[in-house]
């Protein structure tokens, strides 16, 4: 009886320990509200999202918890299509609608990397439920998003979580890079592999 006792306890103690964790997590994305912003979308700028990138990253290592982040790309979409400028303005504001279904407010950090590329960075998720979330995204943009001019839009996406590439990461450093900038790297070429394929 004491073994049960003792095994719900530990599972409690860890249970408490994530809990922390994510609240710890939440009160540094409330701290940082006073970020550079983009002027269209109000999501982070690419500007303010390395730094908060890097918090993640050392959060991870600090704590041993999954981090992941998705990029998403429309690739060229407004060249493709000869979108005017106020056309392709209405179908990013409409993509950023359908990707925050997927953010866990005061947990999750978006932002517009750029002029037609998303990164959603987050912290506690593994790379099976980030490819669960991306896939998702990326069908909810399709079904969900169209143009003005009612062109479908489809999106590129790349997934990647920072402790299962360290070996990567690590390559990427020494060649100069910084954790968040090889990390960040590695999610580009993923989601350009998926436009390709």
């Amino acid at each position: 009886m004491w073994y049960f006792t003792w095994i719900l306890g530990v599972l409690l103690a860890c249970s408490l320990g994530i809990i922390n964790v994510l609240r710890l997590e939440a009160q540094e994305a409330l701290a940082s509200e006073n970020t550079v912003k983009d002027p269209l979308t109000q999501l982070l700028a690419r500007e303010s999202v390395l730094e908060r990138l890097q918090e993640k990253v050392d959060n991870s290592k600090r704590n041993e918890m999954p981090f992941s982040l998705v990029y998403i790309s429309l690739t060229d979409f407004k060249i493709k299509h000869h979108l005017e400028p106020h056309e392709m303005d209405t179908t990013l504001l409409r993509v950023v609608e359908s990707i925050k279904h997927d953010i866990r407010l005061g947990l999750d950090i978006a932002a517009r990397v750029g002029e037609e590329d998303f990164l959603l960075a987050i912290p506690g998720i593994p790379l099976d439920r980030a490819e669960i979330i991306a896939n998702r995204i990326k069908r909810n943009v399709f079904v969900n998003v169209m143009t003005p001019s009612k062109i479908a839009v489809s999106v590129g996406i790349g997934y990647v979580e920072y402790s299962s590439h360290t070996d990567a990461i690590a390559e990427e450093v020494a060649m100069g890079m910084s954790e968040v900038e090889a990390l960040l790297s590695i999610a580009i070429g993923k989601c350009f592999e998926s436009t390709m394929a």
